[in-house]
């Protein structure tokens, strides 16, 4: 595979709506609906929910 097909560089936005965002890569492979995780949004103060968008 190519480089950017099996890994591509996805954000991952706030749930909390405060516009925070991460940036990382996901396998599409092992991972191919919308990847959701638990981290710190510093404009909270508390870990939330971060969403893939595209």
């Amino acid at each position: 595979m190519t480089r950017g097909t099996a890994r591509p560089v996805v954000r991952l936005k706030s749930t909390a709506g405060t516009g925070v965002t991460y940036v990382t890569r996901k396998n599409r492979l092992n991972d191919p609906d919308r990847l959701v995780l638990r981290k710190y949004d510093a404009v909270v103060g508390e870990h939330v929910l971060f969403r893939e968008e595209r």
